[in-house]
C-alpha cells in the first residue's frame, strides 16, 4: 500500500472516544502529522508527503464504525458528492482529502451558503438511497462548501436504520430563517445554544416555526 511508510506514525497517535456522542479526545498526534478535523470516532490528520490524502484514524474500540464506513465508501463508489475512499487498513482509513468550509464555519465567518448547495445536498441523499443506504446524521459540520457545490463527509451511520430529521429540519430552517443571518457572522457560542435548545426540544411537539422564533430571539440577544 502507498501508505505504508507512514503507518508507523499513525500508530503512535494517541485518541480516546467520548460518551454522549462527544467528538474524540486527542491526547498526542506525531509532529509530522497535521490534524484536520475530529468526530465521535476517531480523528483526520495529513502527511505532507500526500498532499491529497488523509488518514481517518479510530478511536480504540470504534472497529465496528471503521469497517461499517469502509463498507458505506464501497457502497457509494465514485461520486461528486462524496471523498473517495482509497483503501482500509489496521484501525484507520485512507481518504481523498477535501478542501473548503463546513457549513458551520460559514455561518461563523459569514460566507454565504449558496441555495444551490442545500439542492445538492438532496440530490447527494437521494443517490445514497439508490445504491440501498440511508442518509442520516447530516448536519452543518459534515457538509463542505467546496467551490461553490456541496460536498458530504463522514458517512459513517449510513448503514444504520431510521431517519434523525436533522437535515430536513435544517433545510426548513434554512428557507424560513436564513435569509435573516446571510453574510453575517454568528458567534459560536450562540450557535451552540441553538443546537442545544434543538436536541432538548426535537423530541417532543416539535415545529421548525417556534423554533425559529426562538432563534431569533437569541440572536438579537447576542447582539447587546
Amino acid at each position: 500500500m502507498f501508505w505504508n511508510p507512514i503507518k508507523p506514525l499513525l500508530k503512535q497517535i494517541e485518541i480516546r472516544s467520548n460518551p454522549g456522542n462527544e467528538p474524540v479526545t486527542v491526547d498526542w498526534i506525531p509532529e509530522a502529522l497535521e490534524q484536520v478535523g475530529t468526530g465521535t470516532d476517531a480523528v483526520v490528520v495529513r502527511h505532507p508527503s500526500y498532499p491529497d490524502i488523509v488518514f481517518k484514524v479510530y478511536a480504540d474500540g470504534r472497529e465496528e464504525a471503521r469497517k461499517n464506513e469502509f463498507e458505506v465508501y464501497r457502497r457509494l463508489g465514485e461520486s461528486p458528492y462524496f471523498p473517495v475512499c482509497h483503501g482500509m487498513d489496521e484501525g484507520f482509513l485512507v481518504l481523498s482529502h477535501e478542501p473548503g468550509v463546513t457549513l458551520y464555519e460559514c455561518i461563523v465567518q459569514g460566507i454565504r451558503i449558496p441555495a444551490k448547495v442545500v439542492d445538492e445536498v438532496e440530490e447527494a441523499r437521494n443517490y445514497v438511497r439508490s445504491v440501498g443506504l440511508n442518509p442520516r446524521d447530516i448536519h452543518l459540520k459534515n457538509v463542505l462548501l467546496q467551490e461553490g457545490h456541496a460536498k458530504l463527509l463522514d458517512v459513517s451511520e449510513y448503514l444504520k436504520p431510521g431517519d434523525d430529521g436533522r437535515w430536513d429540519h435544517l433545510v426548513q430552517a434554512f428557507e424560513s430563517f436564513y435569509p435573516l443571518i446571510e453574510g453575517k457572522k454568528i458567534p459560536v457560542w450562540l450557535i451552540e445554544l441553538v443546537k442545544k435548545t434543538y436536541y432538548d426540544q426535537v423530541n417532543g411537539d416539535f415545529s421548525i416555526a417556534e423554533f425559529g422564533r426562538q432563534f431569533i430571539q437569541l440572536l438579537v440577544r447576542g447582539k447587546r
